[in-house]
């Protein structure tokens, strides 16, 4: 009966990193099309948001059906209520993804974003991509350090979104309000997507330590 038991609570690890790698290639394919005007591509992303919407929901199924059945506590009830916290953060992860890839649908044949831009915003959903990655990591190996190492990665990606500012405010901007509010969009698409990995990777910490991330203090070296 405790083999079943590992079992279940084994297989809410493997959903959350099956929705981390999903929700990370439908950015980085959202990306593209943004990019590219894939209209194609860009329905295909928003399609399979029904897709991401379905695991959580069976995520939050099995781990209510495990808490009514099993009453777990201490490490095991951390890791239930842990899970269903990273689920809603990779559901809505999703919908992140889905909101870039409406946005080249919305200007299709037209890319909604300009030429002299598309740098950053390619560098934007890359590092999106990675910071989801690597937070499916951390879901695997439960590796404390690499964990509280996303919260500099994201410094990253805000630099990036200033940087994206600083184009918008320019007095050479030429590319018309219309514009401004669709970079300005994928920019907080993009910075919002980066924090719902960095929030995954912070709720590793929980589970793993027993201690929020903002209060945990790695143990120092040993002297040598």
């Amino acid at each position: 009966m405790r083999d079943a038991y590992h079992e279940e609570l084994d297989a809410i690890s493997d959903n959350l990193v099956e929705m981390a790698r999903f929700v990370g290639s439908a950015m980085g394919r959202a990306t593209t099309a943004i990019l590219d005007a894939d209209l194609k591509l860009a329905e295909s992303v928003i399609e399979g948001d029904d897709k991401v919407d379905q695991m959580h929901r069976d995520l939050e199924n099995s781990a209510i059906a495990l808490l009514a059945r099993q009453q777990p506590v201490a490490t095991d009830l951390r890791i239930v209520v842990t899970s269903l916290r990273m689920s809603a953060d990779l559901e809505r992860s999703g919908d992140l993804a889905q909101h870039v890839a409406k946005v080249a649908r919305l200007r299709f044949p037209d890319s909604a974003v300009p030429r002299d831009i598309q740098a950053t915003i390619l560098e934007m959903g890359q590092l999106a991509q990675r910071l989801m990655a690597k937070a499916a990591e951390v879901i695997i190996t439960k590796d404390v350090e690499l964990a509280l190492q996303l919260e500099q990665d994201d410094d990253a990606m805000d630099s990036l979104h200033r940087n994206l500012f600083r184009h918008l405010m320019d007095d050479r901007w030429k590319h018309g309000i219309e514009t401004a509010v669709d970079v300005t969009l994928l920019g907080r698409y993009y910075e919002r997507f980066a924090d719902h990995a960095v929030s995954v990777a912070r709720r590793v910490v929980y589970l793993v330590t027993g201690e929020h991330a903002d209060e945990f203090e790695p143990e120092p070296p040993p002297e040598p």
